[in-house]
């Protein structure tokens, strides 16, 4: 009896190690890691430090730390306002759709050119400005899918395409650049 129990139990571990062997195989052929997007942790060294900043001026190509850097620099961003006294969460919806646009401006500095400007990027900073910004994703996606349409809206593009790019080498957005500068100095809030 007991012996039955010890094999019938050998023989479900050896089928479920079999079966992850098969679930593993099958996610490396689907989806390929990327060492390009490993992150090095601790304090690199004197000689490291060149081959590092030329590695993070990259633009982004995985999905994952594209969204974790969109949301560190949204933070950033939306502390920065908060600072200055403007809550975007209270702000009025067409404040949000400024904020929706610098955060799209940065997304295109951080990913790769064949993503910008694309549906999914789109999506992507529609969901993080819906978090961080308090704007409803189809406000923020028909924001920046009218880009051209108003000055505004473009010049806080713009203000996050150069934001983001600094931020990429420098870890801070100038204020020039910042989503607070870009608002004031563009809109009659």
């Amino acid at each position: 009896m007991v012996d039955g129990l010890i094999l019938l139990t050998q023989v479900g571990l050896l089928a479920l190690l079999l079966l992850l062997a098969f679930r593993m195989s099958a996610l490396v052929r689907a989806e390929p890691v990327n060492y390009t997007s490993l992150v090095c942790m601790g304090e690199p060294h004197a000689a490291d430090r060149a081959s590092l900043r030329q590695h993070s001026s990259r633009p982004v190509s995985d999905r994952a730390q594209l969204i974790t850097q969109l949301h560190i620099l949204a933070g950033l961003q939306e502390r920065d306002c908060r600072v200055n006294g403007l809550d975007l969460s209270a702000a009025p919806e067409t404040v949000r759709a400024y904020a929706a646009a610098w955060l799209y401006g940065a997304g295109c500095a951080l990913s790769e050119k064949s993503t910008r400007h694309s549906g999914a990027l789109a999506r992507v900073v529609a969901q993080i400005a819906s978090r961080k910004a308090g704007i409803p994703q189809p406000k923020a996606l028909q924001a920046i899918s009218t880009l051209t349409g108003s000055t505004v809206l473009l010049a806080c593009f713009r203000a996050g395409l150069e934001g983001a790019e600094f931020w990429q080498y420098n870890h801070y957005v100038p204020p020039t650049s910042s989503l607070y500068e870009a608002i004031t100095a563009n809109a009659f809030i």
